[in-house]
Parts: structure tokens; C-alpha cells; sequence
């Protein structure tokens, strides 16, 4: 993966003079924040970590073979030559001196998408791609900082969208736009990237209120795509269940427990909608009194009913915001502290490549294990960060375990899981 993801690079230096590709930049990026080193400070010392630099595939993790004096005894590259790879600009060319490794957008777009669909041997009957939109605190001057109301802080707005624990878009966005700006065209790319693939698959997009649209409900209806968002309540939702409300509540004064009823109609706003569509209405009643919530939907009555709809299909869009708060408090989504806002997206995809790494290790790795729906912070934990002596010799490196170490098993049955998914593929 991370050598494909090395691809979507353009690589502008002297090879004559190069002593870290690539690939090995990026991998040791990947793997120092699935580790949990989330700054760049933190690879001053990490360039002298020999396991670190065997992950890499470094050949020499001794770092005796390096060019200049002051650098051997570290095979791996320290935070400016990070830094660099960073604040490459996108028009960079070979005359400039520091700058020279340029991503391709569009590449690394289809990169997580491509994953995503290798990761199925078969193409699904049905999939459902949830969209969210988060803050992204800011403390400096940051290209792009703009102040936003409802999260009270200066920040970006990044854009989400996973299917399942898959994630296919992390776009960086600056906070002065509508939750939804740019959901048209992320979904364009992505649902024809699917369809390449699987042309038969029923797409649903699944999002918040903040996506219930016109733009996106008409580019879904124009595209045989189904959707479902919240719908933000006003006077005239909230009359239309009026008599389920009331219900909800008697119901709850008899029993003194929250009750649920519901409502399956026909809705049309008076000037932003293009067409009425179905709308379920929640009468909710709690200890705290009513609690009236709405979702539009393009899928049917047939399909779906209205508990069904609201409870088992919408609700479910919660675990989403899971594989967020993974990326941002335990891979350092949020470490987007350079001045410009290309090197602040690339460090937020450099995050995401961490994330796809640890969810591609639960997936197989910890398939029917203890530790199948882990977080990503607990996996670093009990199996990444472990205590070992090493000892590193010329013919080999040895790493010898604690005998007393807890999971012990639960790491050679991670490792036959990997070595069966991915050793055929070597070979």
C-alpha cells in the first residue's frame, strides 16, 4: 500500500544524491503516527531507530553507510527532510533547490478509493457512504484559517466520507463555507471510480442535516444514487407530526418511560426543493419533553419502513464519527500547524495512510480476534509498542519478546492472518 501510495508522487531530485526515497519518506511518516509520534520533532530521534528502519526496508539499518559523518549512526531521515517533503509546492520544478517532491491530487484521490474496493472479493449487493464534516482547531496564521461560529474557534472544515471503516476522502477545507460545499463533486469522482467496478452496487448516501441539499438530493436523483440525511426541523415538520407527538407523550405520562412514534409523508419546502420527497418524522417524547427529529429519503416504502428507516439506517451513521475521532485524537488528523494549506492536506492524507494501514491490520490481521473492533489507540498499545531486547549483529537482527507479555498468542495469530492474506500475493 505504501508503495502505491508512493506513486502519487513526483520525485524532482538528483537520484545521484537521494539517500531517502520516496517510498521511504512516506513510509516512515506512516508507520512514526501509527506508532503515535505525531510531530515532526519526534524523528530527531526516531531517524536512529534500527526497527523503525528495518520497517522502512531500510538495507543498512544501522545507518553506517551514509554520506556525511555527522549523519551515520541514523538510517533514517530527520524532521527537516520531512519538513521538505511537506512544503513542496505544486508547481515545484528542477531548478529549485530544497523543494522537490510534488503529489498529485487526483492520484491519491483514487489511491483510497482503490483500496477500498480491492479490499472486497466480490462486488457487494448494497453499500452506504457516510459524509461528515468536523472542526479542525487552528492556533496560527494558516492559509485558509477562517473563524466559525457553531465550533467557536478558528479552523478548517475538513470533509469525511467512509463506507464502513473505509475511508475515501479526507479533503481539507477552509471553515468559511456550508458543511456540504464540494460533497458533489467528491461523490462524483468517487461513485464513477465504484461503478468502474461494481456497476450493479446500490449506492446510499447517508449524512447529516448539514447535507440535506438540493444539489446533493438532485445530483442523487439524476444518478440512481439513494440518499438519506437528517433534516433540520421548522415550524412546519414539527405540525406535521403533531398528533404523533401528542401520542408519544400520553404514551410516556402512562408508562414514565421515553417513547418513540412515527410518521411517513410527503414534504416540499416552499422555494429550495425541486420536487416534494419522503421525509420520516420521529415524535419523540423524554423526560426532558418532546423531542421531534426528521430524515429525507429517496429510498421507499417498500424498502424501508419509517422505524425501520430512521433506527437501523440513519442512526447507524453515529459510528462514523468513531472512525473520525480515531483519525483525529489517536493519528493526528488534527497536526495541520504549517503555513500553507497544500502541506496541511498532505498531512492530513499522510494520517489518513496511517488509519487506512491500522484498519487494513484489523481487518485481516485481527480478524476473530479479541481485538477485531479495536481502536486504532488500543492496537498501538497491546501490539505495536511493546516492550524487546534488540540486538543487531551482521547477519541478523533479533528482537526477543518478554516471556510474561499478555498477548503473546494474539500476536503470532495476527501474524498467521497477515502472512495468509498477503504472502500468495508476493509469491
Amino acid at each position: 500500500m505504501l508503495r502505491r501510495f508512493a506513486e502519487c508522487f513526483k520525485d524532482l531530485r538528483d537520484p545521484s544524491r537521494v539517500e531517502h526515497s520516496v517510498p521511504d519518506l512516506l513510509s516512515q511518516r506512516a508507520y512514526g503516527l501509527a506508532l503515535g509520534y505525531g510531530d515532526l520533532n519526534d524523528h530527531d530521534d526516531l531517524r536512529r531507530d534500527r526497527l523503525l528502519a528495518i520497517l522502512v526496508g531500510k538495507e543498512d539499518p544501522t545507518g553506517g553507510d551514509r554520506l556525511r559523518d555527522r549523519d551515520r549512526g541514523c538510517p533514517l531521515a530527520g524532521k527537516s527532510t520531512l519538513n521538505r517533503l511537506e512544503l513542496t509546492p505544486a508547481d515545484a520544478t528542477l531548478e529549485d533547490r530544497y523543494h522537490k517532491i510534488v503529489y498529485d491530487t487526483k492520484a491519491i484521490d483514487r489511491f483510497f478509493v482503490d483500496v477500498f474496493l480491492e479490499s472486497h472479493g466480490a462486488a457487494p449487493e448494497k453499500i452506504i457512504l457516510d459524509l461528515d464534516a468536523t472542526d479542525d482547531p487552528l492556533h496560527g496564521e494558516q492559509e485558509g484559517r477562517f473563524f466559525h461560529g457553531y465550533y467557536k474557534c478558528y479552523c478548517y472544515l475538513p470533509l469525511y466520507i467512509f463506507c464502513g471503516d473505509h475511508l475515501l476522502c479526507a479533503r481539507l477545507r477552509p471553515s468559511n463555507i456550508d458543511a456540504s460545499a464540494g460533497s458533489v463533486e467528491e461523490l462524483s469522482r468517487i461513485v464513477s471510480q465504484i461503478r468502474e467496478r461494481w456497476p450493479e452496487v446500490q449506492i446510499i448516501i447517508r449524512g447529516d442535516s448539514g447535507f440535506a441539499r438540493e444539489e446533493i438530493m438532485g445530483w442523487c436523483e439524476g444518478n440512481k444514487v439513494d440518499y438519506i440525511f437528517g433534516l433540520a426541523r421548522n415550524a412546519r415538520l414539527v405540525r406535521a407530526i403533531a398528533q404523533q407527538l401528542e401520542r408519544a407523550r400520553r404514551k410516556y405520562l402512562r408508562t414514565g418511560k421515553s417513547s418513540r412514534v412515527y410518521r411517513d409523508f410527503r414534504y416540499r419546502t416552499l422555494k429550495s426543493w425541486s420536487r416534494s420527497r419522503r421525509v420520516v418524522g420521529k415524535a419523540e417524547h423524554l423526560a426532558k419533553g418532546s423531542n421531534p427529529r426528521f430524515v429525507v429519503t429517496s429510498l421507499s416504502k417498500s424498502e424501508y419502513d419509517a422505524r425501520g428507516l430512521y433506527e437501523d439506517l440513519y442512526c447507524a451513521r453515529g459510528d462514523m464519527e468513531n472512525r473520525i475521532k480515531e483519525q483525529q485524537l489517536g493519528l493526528f488528523a488534527d497536526r495541520t500547524s504549517t503555513r500553507a494549506m497544500r502541506a496541511n492536506q498532505l498531512r492530513l492524507w499522510l494520517s489518513s495512510m496511517a488509519y487506512v494501514l491500522m484498519s487494513e491490520l484489523r481487518r485481516v490481521g485481527l480478524a476473530g480476534t479479541e481485538l477485531a473492533r479495536a481502536q486504532c489507540s488500543t492496537i498501538r498499545t497491546k501490539l505495536l509498542k511493546i516492550g524487546a531486547l534488540i540486538s543487531v549483529s551482521v547477519r541478523r537482527i533479533r528482537i526477543q519478546c518478554a516471556t510474561g507479555y499478555p498477548y503473546a498468542n494474539l500476536l503470532a495469530r495476527v501474524l498467521k492472518n497477515l502472512q495468509k492474506a498477503y504472502l500468495p500475493i508476493r509469491c
